[in-house]
């Protein structure tokens, strides 16, 4: 099986006055395996397109347009279900990342989700990858598909229903309990 593809840039070999531009492109056997790394039934095209360029003294930015076609299954029917992605995606390298907290419980996640720290070398092929990963549909569902309510229970019991399952579904009951003792 192919590995992921990677094209790591050295951060001291890119050029400070001018961006770095990229364009990638898996092959097949790339697709595949981004596919089964991501669970997809299949990846039918990738794109990724950008440039790096140095922001400041230290830091540096990615920008670059992601184009994909997945396969999915359907959440419902396990039917395969096509999406069409495309986004712009921007990264923010930093030497400062800002630190978190580490002995409070409670973490508050940053306001920039394009932060990422400043490594020794800048990857497109990983961030492309991870953005594919954050675009792609959570529950596919194919066209026409609804999710009817299923009762499972054993032989000779009563099923709950969805209705049942609701917080103040039991206050229900009661109130209708105690409407009919009166």
């Amino acid at each position: 099986m192919t590995s992921l593809p990677s094209h790591p840039l050295r951060v001291s070999d890119l050029p400070t006055t001018r961006p770095t531009r990229f364009e990638l492109v898996p092959d097949d056997a790339e697709l595949a395996a981004i596919a089964n790394e991501l669970d997809l039934v299949q990846l039918r095209k990738l794109r990724f397109k950008g440039e790096i360029r140095a922001e400041g003294r230290e830091d540096w930015l990615l920008v670059a347009e992601l184009g994909a076609t997945v396969v999915q299954s359907c959440v419902v029917s396990l039917d395969p279900v096509t999406t069409r992605i495309d986004e712009k995606i921007t990264r923010r390298f930093v030497a400062d990342l800002p630190e978190d907290a580490t002995d409070e419980e409670e973490v508050e996640m940053p306001e920039d989700d394009t932060l990422e720290a400043l490594g020794s070398v800048i990857d497109p092929a990983e961030t492309m990858i991870e953005s594919l990963s954050l675009a792609l549909p959570l529950y596919p569902r194919a066209a026409g598909v609804e999710l009817t309510e299923s009762q499972f229970t054993e032989p000779g019991k009563k099923a709950m229903t969805d209705e049942e399952t609701k917080p103040f579904a039991g206050l229900a009951a009661l109130r209708d309990k105690l409407e009919k003792k009166d």
